[in-house]
């Protein structure tokens, strides 16, 4: 079983405290330095764009009651050098890079390349970038970009269009990552059916909308661009891993055509589809790559862990649980205004709660001894010693246990 470290550096108000953006980032680098020590193997970083906060006075608020910012991570490379000159063995992934926003696919290939260029001019580096990348989390990211409906076609279209515009952009991505010299003709068109469609009532808006019976309907492009590539060329693609933020088989299947891409997955995901991906990736997943491995496809828990040795075991699950349930709550509240206890449950039990032997019993239950753990430990927790203790406690008390069941 391996571990790495997710960050979220999500800034909002826990309790009374709301913590500057510079002690956020102070902090972050302090648990990551932590993580280099513990010997975490990739520290994932959240990517945010444009603010959340202010987004509440347009006229569709997303998170109308977050206070403050989801997160305040929004260039992964930049912040991907400070990690490496602060650590000696980690190796970096985001978690996910939004490719469509911020000049799209294209601009999103040069600077992975211009990252990995940099990084590899010194022969002996072999710390990797695992570039998880997706389409983003909130639309209003990508709308002042143009990622927004551009035709009434569109409108009717656009859930499932939202999804085929991310296939055109992912496509675009990894071929100019792969050298390829490339124009809009040679991607793949965006063709709507009705098997994309949840119900016949919203395809037929679509063919309302277009003024067509037809059985397909096709989308024009949303990247028009003549032959390019993109520069520099000779970079270190060793130091370049691939992670797609997509669960659609269609897609994962299409990029590792390309190259190899593997797979972020959700905690809350579904055993059946984790196990059906592994499935089908094990005979999709690009040759280049090698075999596939269940480490390739990434697991996110939340982790609250108390080992303090002034607690009997038992008070010890008992402070870990209060501490989860006064923070699963707090995220509840942040989203929808009201603390529902079902949800926070929910997510209780997609979590590693308790006391060390607790979180050992419950990661061999919940999880393949071949699995990755991407794990949360800074979950609307401000407090920088005590996220760094858990972290310790996990890695000194936990992991020891997992690793003998590999």
């Amino acid at each position: 079983m391996k571990f790495d470290i997710f960050f979220s550096l999500s800034h909002t108000r826990v309790g009374d405290h709301l913590p500057t953006e510079v002690q956020m980032f102070q902090n972050f680098f302090d648990q990551v330095e932590a993580a280099d020590r513990l010997g975490y193997e990739t520290a994932w970083l959240a990517e945010a764009h444009l603010s959340s906060d202010v987004q509440k006075r347009n006229r569709h608020p997303v998170i109308p009651h977050w206070e403050g910012e989801v997160g305040l991570m929004t260039d992964f490379m930049q912040v991907a050098h400070h990690i490496f000159k602060r650590t000696q063995r980690i190796e970096c992934g985001a978690a996910i890079m939004n490719i469509l926003c911020n000049g799209g696919p294209i601009a999103a290939a040069e600077r992975v390349a211009a990252f990995a260029n940099l990084h590899g001019l010194d022969p002996d580096e072999h710390r990797r970038i695992h570039v998880g990348f997706a389409g983003g989390r909130f639309e209003y990211q990508n709308r002042p970009y143009g990622i927004c409906p551009r035709t009434p076609v569109e409108e009717a279209a656009w859930p499932v269009l939202k999804r085929m515009i991310f296939q055109e952009a992912a496509e675009i991505f990894c071929r100019l990552l792969r050298g390829d010299v490339i124009s809009s003709d040679d991607i793949q068109p965006t063709v709507l059916r009705r098997e994309d469609f949840r119900s016949d009532e919203q395809w037929q808006g679509v063919l309302e909308a277009a003024g067509t019976s037809s059985e397909t309907v096709e989308i024009d492009r949303r990247f028009e661009f003549e032959e390019l590539s993109i520069i520099p060329k000779d970079w270190r693609r060793d130091l370049v891993q691939l992670i797609a933020g997509s669960h659609d088989p269609k897609t994962q299947e299409a990029l590792n055509k390309i190259l190899p891409v593997q797979v972020f997955n959700l905690s809350i995901t579904q055993p059946d589809i984790i196990e059906n991906t592994h499935q089908r990736l094990a005979a999709a997943y690009h040759p280049s790559g090698g075999a596939w491995k269940r480490s390739y496809m990434p697991r996110t828990t939340f982790v609250f862990v108390n080992a303090q040795s002034h607690l009997s075991p038992e008070e010890q699950r008992a402070a870990a649980h209060e501490e989860a349930q006064l923070a699963l709550g707090e995220y509840w509240k942040a989203l929808e205004g009201t603390l529902d206890p079902a949800k926070v449950e929910k997510a209780a039990k997609n979590a590693l709660i308790g006391n060390p032997a607790d979180i050992v019993e419950q990661a061999k239950e919940r999880f393949h001894p071949d699995d990755r753990l991407m794990l949360w430990f800074d979950f609307f927790n401000h407090d920088s010693d005590r996220v760094i203790q858990n972290m310790e406690d996990f890695m000194n008390l936990v992991a020891p246990q997992l690793r003998e069941t590999d």
